[in-house]
C-alpha cells in the first residue's frame, strides 16, 4: 500500500541571552512562501512575523508603501472574543498602537527609491500575561526582514527599559512595571538609536539619557544574533528597480527654480502665501515643460519627476539656510517659540474646556467627567480590562485647509491620542481621591506643527477648568533636527514645513518637576547621545516657557466641579454585604436609584460609587447603601418601627430584614399591662440594645432611652425585673438578612470611610 508522507522543513534556531532571560528566534518551519518569516519567544509570549515584497513596483506614487499589521489574536491568551461573531475584528487600540510603534523603527532604514510593497505582519501565538508583546514585535519584525528578500538595511534591536528603586530594569515584565517610574521603547541599530517612544513619573532628562544609553548597549547582542542568522539561513535581497530622475533634467529644473525658491523662502510670509507662492511656481514650471514638443522616437518629460525635482530643490533650500545661515523658514532662530496664547472655559456646559495655541496651530480640549461604569471596557491580550483616563485626538481636514473623506479616527489620530494621555496619565489623581472616569476630547482646529503636543497644552487646561485635581500641569514640545554631515540643528518647536524637511520628530512632554512621556521617530539612520541631550535640555526650557502660559491662564485646578459633571460619593462596605446592596436580581440597588435619583456601582472590593446631580440626593442614596450593611451594635440607640406586638412585648425593625424584641417590662417608665397601653403598629420609636445573642436575636430598651441609661444601668434594671424568661419567650426577631436604618439621637452616623467630590 502506498503511502503519501512529507516531513516539516527544517527548523532553526537562535537564542540570544537578554538580561536575566533568554530570547529565542526560529526560522524554518511556518510559511515558506513568505519572504521571510520568523517566530521569537520569550518566556511562553510567542509571537509570528513574516515580511514579503510585492513583485513589481507600485506605479504612480512618490512613496515608500510600506504596511505593518498587528494581528491580535485572543486566542494567544486563551480567550474568546466577546463580540456577537465571537471572532477578531476590527484592530483595537493597543493593536494599532503595536503596529505603529513597530513600524517606525523600520521604515527609516529602507531603500528611499522603493516603490515595491512590502507587508509585515505580526501575530502573537501566544501570551502569557508575563512578558509584553510590542517589544517582540519589533525584534521578530527585523528578524524577519534581515533574512527576507526585502531591500533593508538593518537589522535592529529593541528592548523596554523600566526603573525600578532607582534601578534599570531591562525588559521588566507586565506585573514589574506597576511599580517602573520609567516605561521605555527604544530600537536601534548597533551605531544609534532610531526610535524612542516613553512614559515617565516625572524623570529629569540626564535620567532618560542614561536609561536609553542602557537600552542601547543591552540590545547589541539581539543585533548580533540576527546577523548570524542572515548568514547562516539569509536570503539574497532581490533587485528592484529604483526611482531615479535624469541629471539633466534635474540640473535643468534646479536652474529653473531655484532663485526663486530661495527668495520665498528669504520672504516674510506666512504659511498659506508661501504654499500659494510655491504652488504657482510649480504649475508655471509644469506648464513650461507640458508644452514642450517632443521628437519622434523620445520620452516626453515626466511631469512627476519636474515635481519631485521641485520639491527636492525646495528642501535642499530650506535645509542650508537653517545649517548655514542659522535662519528658520518663519524667521526664528534655532530655540525661539512661536507666539502662545491660551484660555479656558469657552464652551457652555461642558465639564471643563482648554485653548492652547501656538503660532498657526490650535487645540481644543474638552473634559467630560463620568461614573465607574463609563469606564471604557478592553477586550485584548493583556490583563487590564478596563481604562478609567481616556484621551482621544482628532485631525479633521479644515485644520490645514483641505478636504477629505471622514470615516473614523485614523491610525496616526490613535498614535497622537495615546501620547498624549501617557504624557498626562501620571498626574491624573487615584481613583480613590477622584472617582470619576475621565474622558478628555482634543480637536485640532488649526495645524502648523506638533498638534499632538498642543493637544497636551490645551488638555491640563480642560482637566484643570474641569475641577480634576491633577498632581501638576503638563506641556509638551516638538524638536527637530536638520543635519548634514557632522553640522546639525536641533530646532526648538517645529512647524509644519521643518517636520516635513527635517530629519527628527522628537516629542517631549512634563511638569516642572521632569518627563512625563517622549517620542522620538527619525529619518536618517539614528541620533547620538550628544543630540539626544542638547534636544532634551532644548525641550526643558520650552516647557517651562508653555507652562508660565498655562498657569497665567489657570493657576491651579477648580475647587468645585462643573454644575453639569456628576456628584460621586464613594463608600467602602465588606465584600460579603455586595450581595445585600444588589439584592435579588438587582432588585435593592434599582430601588435605591430610583428613589434617590441617583447612580451606583459597586467595584469587586465592595466601594460603591454613588453618582446624581446633587448633593442630598447623594447624601440619602449613601445612608440608604450604610444601613443596608450596617450591624448592629451594644448600647446604640436606633430610631425603629414597631412591625407586631405581643403580650409580652413589641418587635421593632432596625434596619431592613433586622429585628429586635423590646420585653414588655423596657417599653416604658410605668407599669403597663400590655404594649399596646403605650405603643402601637407602625409607630417609630426609640430603642437601645441591650443585649445580641451567638445566634443573633437582638434585646432592646425603650425605657433606657426614656431614662437616659447607660447600657449597664439598661441591663442591670432589665436583671432586677426579672423580665428576661418572659421577655425571651418566643426569642427576639431573627435576623433575617444584612442591612441598617439610620439611628437617631446622638448615635453616631456609621459612613464605613469614603468621601464626597
Amino acid at each position: 500500500m502506498n503511502t503519501n508522507t512529507t516531513t516539516m522543513p527544517a527548523n532553526h534556531s537562535f537564542s540570544v541571552t537578554i538580561g536575566d532571560a533568554e530570547l529565542v528566534i526560529e526560522t524554518g518551519k511556518l510559511a515558506e512562501q513568505a519572504g521571510g518569516a520568523v517566530t521569537v519567544r520569550l518566556g511562553d509570549t510567542l509571537i509570528f512575523a513574516t515580511a514579503t515584497m510585492s513583485a513589481h513596483p507600485r506605479e504612480g506614487i512618490d512613496f515608500f508603501p510600506l504596511s505593518v499589521d498587528y494581528e491580535e489574536k485572543l486566542y494567544a491568551a486563551g480567550r474568546i472574543p466577546g463580540s456577537f461573531m465571537r471572532r477578531e475584528g476590527r484592530p483595537s487600540e493597543a493593536s494599532i498602537l503595536i503596529a505603529r510603534v513597530t513600524d517606525r523603527p523600520l521604515r527609516p532604514l529602507f531603500p528611499n527609491d522603493l516603490r515595491n510593497e512590502v507587508q509585515i505582519v505580526l501575530t502573537p501565538l501566544s501570551h502569557d500575561q508575563e512578558n509584553h508583546a510590542d517589544i517582540l514585535a519589533i525584534n521578530a519584525a527585523s528578524a524577519a526582514l534581515t533574512i527576507s528578500d526585502v531591500p533593508w538595511n538593518g537589522p535592529i534591536g529593541a528592548c523596554r527599559v523600566g526603573m525600578i528603586d532607582g534601578e534599570f530594569v531591562l525588559n521588566p515584565t507586565i506585573p514589574d512595571m506597576e511599580n517602573s517610574q520609567i516605561d521605555l521603547r527604544m530600537a536601534a541599530s548597533a551605531d544609534a538609536i532610531i526610535m524612542v517612544e516613553a512614559g515617565a513619573n516625572e524623570v529629569d532628562e540626564e535620567t532618560m539619557v542614561r536609561a536609553l544609553r542602557f537600552g542601547h548597549d543591552a540590545i547589541q547582542p539581539l543585533i548580533e544574533a540576527q546577523l548570524q542568522m542572515r548568514e547562516q539561513v539569509g536570503k539574497p535581497k532581490r533587485e528592484y528597480t529604483p526611482e531615479t530622475i535624469d541629471d539633466t533634467l534635474v540640473s535643468d529644473v534646479e536652474g529653473k527654480v531655484y532663485d526663486e525658491i530661495a527668495a520665498i523662502i528669504a520672504a516674510d510670509l506666512s504659511r498659506g502665501e508661501r504654499n500659494d507662492r510655491v504652488d504657482e511656481l510649480r504649475e508655471r514650471v509644469l506648464s513650461e515643460y507640458e508644452a514642450v514638443e517632443t521628437l519622434e522616437g523620445e520620452e516626453p518629460v515626466s511631469l512627476k519627476q519636474v515635481r519631485d525635482v521641485i520639491g527636492d530643490t525646495l528642501k535642499k533650500e530650506v535645509r542650508r539656510r537653517i545649517i548655514e545661515d542659522g535662519i528658520r523658514p518663519d524667521g526664528r532662530d534655532y530655540v525661539t517659540i512661536r507666539p502662545l496664547a491660551a484660555e479656558v472655559d469657552l464652551i457652555p456646559r461642558v465639564h471643563g474646556s482648554g485653548l492652547f495655541r501656538r503660532g498657526q496651530t490650535q487645540v481644543l480640549s474638552i473634559c467630560t467627567l463620568g461614573t465607574p461604569r463609563d469606564s471604557q471596557p478592553l477586550d485584548g491580550l493583556y490583563p487590564e480590562d478596563t481604562k478609567r483616563y481616556m484621551h482621544h485626538y482628532n485631525f479633521p481636514p479644515y485644520s490645514t485647509g483641505e478636504t477629505w473623506f471622514m470615516r473614523g479616527p485614523k491610525r496616526r489620530e490613535i498614535g497622537h491620542g495615546a501620547l498624549a494621555e501617557t504624557a498626562l496619565r501620571p498626574m491624573i489623581p487615584p481613583e480613590d481621591d477622584f472617582p470619576y472616569t475621565i474622558r478628555v476630547v482634543s480637536e485640532v482646529m488649526s495645524s502648523n506643527g506638533s498638534t499632538s503636543m498642543a493637544s497636551v497644552c490645551g488638555s491640563t487646561l480642560a482637566l484643570m477648568a474641569a475641577g480634576v485635581s491633577i498632581t501638576r500641569p503638563v506641556a509638551g514640545i516638538a524638536m527637530g533636527l536638520i543635519k548634514e554631515g557632522d553640522r546639525y540643528a536641533v530646532l526648538t518647536d517645529i512647524q509644519g514645513m521643518e517636520d516635513h524637511l527635517g530629519d527628527m520628530d522628537f516629542k517631549v512632554a512634563g511638569t516642572t518637576n521632569g518627563i512625563t512621556a517622549l517620542q522620538m521617530d527619525i529619518k536618517i539612520k539614528g541620533v547620538s547621545d550628544e543630540i539626544m541631550r542638547q534636544a532634551l535640555a532644548q525641550a526643558k526650557e520650552a516647557r517651562l516657557q508653555i507652562m508660565d502660559v498655562i498657569l497665567g491662564t489657570i493657576a491651579e485646578p477648580r475647587a468645585e466641579l462643573s454644575p453639569y459633571a456628576p456628584r460621586i460619593e464613594t463608600v467602602h462596605i465588606p465584600v460579603d454585604k455586595i450581595g445585600a446592596v444588589i439584592g435579588p436580581g438587582g432588585k435593592t440597588i434599582r430601588g435605591i436609584q430610583e428613589k434617590t435619583n441617583s447612580t451606583l456601582d459597586i467595584a469587586e472590593d465592595g466601594t460603591v460609587f454613588i453618582a446624581s446631580a446633587d448633593g442630598p440626593s447623594a447624601d440619602m442614596a449613601r445612608d440608604m447603601v450604610l444601613a443596608l450593611v450596617e450591624e448592629p451594635e451594644l448600647g446604640r440607640i436606633y430610631t425603629g418601627r414597631v412591625t407586631r406586638i405581643e403580650s409580652y412585648g413589641a418587635f421593632v425593625e432596625l434596619m431592613p430584614n433586622q429585628d429586635g424584641m423590646v420585653p414588655i417590662s423596657q417599653i416604658s417608665e410605668r407599669h403597663i399591662q400590655h404594649p399596646s397601653d403605650e405603643i402601637s403598629l407602625g409607630d417609630e420609636i426609640m430603642v437601645m440594645i441591650t443585649d445580641i445573642t451567638p445566634d443573633g436575636k437582638i434585646r432592646l430598651s425603650r425605657q433606657a432611652v426614656l431614662e437616659g441609661w447607660t447600657l449597664e444601668e439598661a441591663r442591670a434594671a432589665d436583671s432586677r425585673l426579672g423580665s428576661s424568661s418572659g421577655g425571651r419567650r418566643g426569642g427576639s426577631g431573627g435576623r433575617r438578612g444584612s442591612g441598617g436604618r439610620r439611628g437617631g439621637g446622638d448615635r453616631d452616623r456609621r459612613s464605613g470611610g469614603g468621601g464626597r467630590r
